[in-house]
């Protein structure tokens, strides 16, 4: 496997061991939420600490041959969280059962308040006093495992977002309703590109609308603490606690304050943000009317009230309110309820008024099952106070509904190429076709390191590897166990048949793997005078695709001798009495066929990377062959006004891009439907177990 890009391949090694923690119900369960946060956030801070220490040092003066200490603004200076001692998180988890761990605990996180103002009260205390001696050494061990040790990047801050997800999909808190995904609120920070100002969330949950616009400003080499301010309203004091604590994880600070943001609007930045992004509550019907009626934030007036002196429905005042605080030159990106963009009657007329400011700039339709408490659709809202004049009369429409990966049954995101994808649409809208057409070209370039990963890369622990190498090698080697009791039958024994299409198919992988092998190199070595015009880039990515089907085949051939394999095994065993031979050795089979099948698996891995990427090369050519915006049914379209006002003013783009027509697809991708069927047959496993559990304690509590 070729070196990954985002460190994904350690990510993954620490998901399956956070994953210990989740798996146990006990830790998953409200009472231990706190407690955990605060300690991945104490985790990270650690590594973090760690990770610029050595180089502060080095830099430090000296006086009479004397170094100072090191101070809290020297890591301040470097995004990074200053601890004394008695904070590091070795020092916790080197404490036995004979210690008091809560209290050690407690006085770590006191420490860090003392230095930190705006951590005072956000970090987690009494809630250790609760817990079990060797429950919390239990946890401190299980987050600090050796894959931790040897980690570079925000891999900690990831952490916290995946406790975050884990926590709010088993609805710990807040009904899950702090935690927006990831993948929507990437979206809405790059599709934004806040380079600096101030950026307000009035609905600002746990924080994630922050931390993502800070990844956007360091992709830029730049440091987000100098270049953005962030305000955040809140309602809640303990979701206030862990957007305090996610803040500090990825080394940001911000104003978070305690507010009710239909009534309340302490930080004052009427007219003043340059960017608002936000996931409000959807579908309120509990404002009171009275209360915000002469709201100067409301710009277009009150929506709907119902018989009860309520706001009919929230939406518009959030849009409305989000729409308030923006400057002249301001940006806002929200998730809305999908209702909000066609909705009627008050609603309508506010709605109508908001587009008829020229402001609207983008709609993105997503598909339900994106949220881990709600599985409602919803649309992202994007408005441009200082559109280019020739657009203020359009709005960009695109459906992406059909953008989707499956994470768990119940639970949907966008791939890092997905989100790529919906950008680069984006990105032609805005004319900006450099970063297009740097797209499509880093595609077809990750395509063939992903081809050359087939034949020697570095797996995650920087080792080197040789995917389809390796593989051949482990088919002879169990070829070779199984051998000398092949030498014991006669021509016409059962295995004969299976032996023939072994050996006839055998050679045929070699020559094929090592024809792939020399398409590669000869085109990497093509690929240093590639030009990235694009019509170049379109030339390139049809000259790649052989390549990719290749790869496609040559999966589809490691899958089928490793089977033959298997058979030869098996067919040995059952119906020649393999198991009875004095030349027939188990344990070395055994140990060589489940080698064969590891080294089938990465090998096959590794060829599914090089047809993905070209995959997504393709997608974007496809669409768009001129590398300009253009209308692409079922997807995109850039609608003007009067279709706008045509359509009831609705902003529903589903409405205006139509449906994209059915096709016999040719390239239908069994792998990724079989994953996805893996993926649900997983969880219904799960279900199940956690069911058999439930109905077992009942039983026992009944005496059953």
């Amino acid at each position: 496997m070729a070196q990954l890009e985002h460190i994904e391949a350690i990510e993954k090694g620490l998901w399956a061991a956070a994953d210990t923690l989740r798996a146990n119900s006990a830790y998953a369960s409200n009472e231990y939420f706190m407690p955990v946060m605060g300690l991945i956030f104490l985790r990270h801070a650690y590594s973090r600490f760690l990770g610029v220490k050595d180089a502060i040092e080095a830099n430090l003066p000296k006086r009479g041959g004397k170094t100072r200490p090191l101070s809290k603004e020297d890591f301040s200076q470097r995004s990074a969280i200053f601890l004394q001692p008695q904070a590091w998180f070795d020092y916790l988890v080197e404490l036995t059962d004979n210690d008091d761990r809560a209290r050690a605990i407690i006085e770590a996180m006191d420490s860090i308040e003392s230095d930190y103002e705006n951590l005072r009260g956000a970090l987690p205390k009494s809630e250790y006093q609760e817990l079990d001696n060797s429950v919390l050494g239990q946890l401190l061990r299980t987050l600090n495992p050796d894959e931790l040790k040897h980690v570079s990047g925000d891999v900690f801050g990831r952490i916290y977002e995946y406790f975050l997800t884990q926590f709010a999909g088993q609805k710990a808190h807040d009904g899950g309703e702090f935690f927006t995904p990831v993948s929507l609120v990437s979206l809405i920070a790059n599709v934004l590109e806040p380079q600096g100002g101030t950026v307000l969330d009035p609905a600002c949950g746990s924080g994630g609308m922050f931390v993502q616009s800070a990844r956007v400003v360091e992709r830029h080499h730049e440091n987000p603490t100098e270049k953005l301010t962030f305000r955040g309203l809140e309602k809640n004091a303990t979701t206030i606690r862990l957007a305090k604590m996610n803040l500090a994880v990825h080394g940001l600070e911000g104003d978070i304050q305690k507010a009710i943001t239909y009534y309340e609007d302490p930080h004052e930045l009427l007219g003043k943000s340059d960017f608002v992004m936000a996931n409000p509550p959807f579908n309120v019907d509990e404002i009171d009317a009275d209360k915000v009626k002469k709201d100067p934030r409301l710009s277009f007036g009150l929506p709907g009230t119902n018989k009860k002196g309520k706001v009919s429905n929230g939406n518009y005042v959030w849009i409305s309110y989000f729409y308030s605080y923006l400057n002249e030159q301001g940006r806002a990106g929200f998730v809305m309820s999908s209702q909000a963009s066609s909705a009627g009657r008050d609603e309508a007329k506010v709605r109508r008024k908001l587009i008829e400011t020229g402001d609207v700039d983008i709609m993105i339709t997503i598909r339900s099952n994106f949220f881990y408490t709600r599985t409602v659709p919803c649309e992202l809202w994007f408005i441009d106070r200082a559109k280019p004049e020739a657009y203020r009369n359009k709005v960009l429409m695109i459906d992406a509904r059909n953008i989707y990966r499956k994470v768990t049954r119940k639970i949907y995101d966008f791939s890092p190429e997905q989100e790529h994808n919906i950008l680069a649409i984006v990105w032609l809208y805005r004319g900006q076709t450099g970063k297009y057409l740097d797209l499509v070209a880093g595609y077809c370039h990750r395509m063939l390191n992903e081809g050359e990963g087939c034949f020697t890369a570095q797996d995650d622990n920087g080792d080197q590897i040789e995917p389809l190498p390796s593989f051949i090698a482990s088919l002879a080697t169990l070829r070779k166990a199984v051998q000398p009791f092949l030498n014991t039958l006669s021509k016409d024994a059962a295995q004969a048949q299976v032996l023939k299409e072994l050996e006839e198919a055998a050679p045929l992988f070699k020559a094929d793997v090592e024809n792939f092998r020399k398409s590669v190199a000869d085109q990497q070595s093509a690929w240093k005078k590639q030009k990235t015009s694009n019509g170049e880039l379109q030339k390139a990515v049809d000259h790649l695709a052989p390549l990719a089907e290749t790869s496609r085949n040559l999966g589809k051939q490691t899958d089928l001798l490793y089977k033959l394999a298997c058979q030869l095994v098996e067919t040995c065993e059952n119906e020649c009495d393999a198991r009875n031979s004095d030349v027939w050795d188990n344990r070395e089979i055994t140990r060589a066929r489940k080698a064969a099948d590891k080294a089938r698996q990465l090998a096959v891995e590794q060829l599914k990377q090089v047809r993905y990427f070209h995959r997504h090369a393709s997608w974007l050519t496809e669409r768009f062959p001129e590398a300009r915006l253009c209308d692409v049914e079922g997807l995109a379209k850039l609608v003007d006004r009067a279709e706008i006002e045509a359509n009831d003013w609705s902003l529903t783009p589903g409405r205006y891009v139509g449906v994209a027509h059915e096709v016999e697809d040719e390239d239908f991708d069994f792998e990724e439907a079989l994953r996805e069927i893996h993926v649900e047959l997983e969880d219904l496993n799960a279900e199940a177990v956690q069911l058999a559990a439930i109905i077992k304690k009942n039983f026992e509590e009944l005496g059953a």
